[in-house]
């Protein structure tokens, strides 16, 4: 009898790495226009912690914030989370100062990027972006140093971001985040009590109407 060969079965090649996209235009433009260090992408990240470091909260809160506070560096919108930039190191000072500021312990929405974060890199301004793309609420200025410009701690008896630009003092501005943090939250548990109150309300009526018609 005729041996018959079994059919191999189909090769099944090697997952590749898959390459790496060069970061186009917006990455030249924050690289050799700014001076920040991105990564590859896409999508474009800026690295936190060299130049600047992130502080991140709420859009509704960060509203508040930047109509109480003027002078602030540059200010982005991701979703629904506010960007401000803020000097390098500042990060990982967050707790002790919410701490000092007496806010420790309170669900406030804070959160820093320090050494080693990355933040997602809005369009340069002038430039459309995706939708859903992060956006540059006060953009950076091309041709100035962001470092003075940029809210840190004061030296004892200075007022400005590290002393030597015009930025605001960090505390100042840090205790102004935490406060409307605070009270951002409180107005949207408000909102859903009052929601939900509504809408109990309408099953009751509902619930009443359906008994007298019975």
């Amino acid at each position: 009898m005729a041996s018959t060969s079994r059919s191999s079965a189909p090769a099944v090649p090697f997952p590749r790495a898959p390459a790496r996209i060069p970061a186009g235009p917006w990455a030249r433009w924050y690289e050799n226009t700014l001076g920040w260090a991105v990564s590859g992408g896409p999508p474009v990240e800026l690295l936190t912690g060299l130049r600047f470091d992130v502080l991140e909260l709420p859009a509704d809160a960060g509203a508040a914030v930047l109509r109480r506070a003027a002078p602030t560096g540059p200010v982005a919108l991701s979703g629904r989370r506010m960007r401000l930039l803020v000097a390098a190191g500042c990060a990982e000072e967050l707790p002790g100062l919410l701490d000092w500021l007496e806010w420790g312990g309170v669900a406030l929405g804070l959160s820093a990027l320090g050494a080693g974060g990355r933040m997602s890199a809005p369009p340069p301004p002038g430039r459309v972006g995706s939708r859903g793309a992060a956006v540059w609420l006060r953009p950076p200025v091309p041709g100035r140093e962001v470092e003075p410009t940029l809210p840190a701690l004061a030296p004892f008896g200075r007022g400005t971001g590290a002393g030597r630009g015009t930025g605001p003092d960090l505390v100042r501005l840090l205790d102004t985040m935490a406060t409307e943090c605070h009270r951002a939250r409180l107005l949207r548990a408000n909102a859903r009590a009052h929601a939900q109150a509504h809408t109990h309300a309408h099953t009751y009526e509902y619930a009443a109407c359906e008994y007298s018609a019975d």
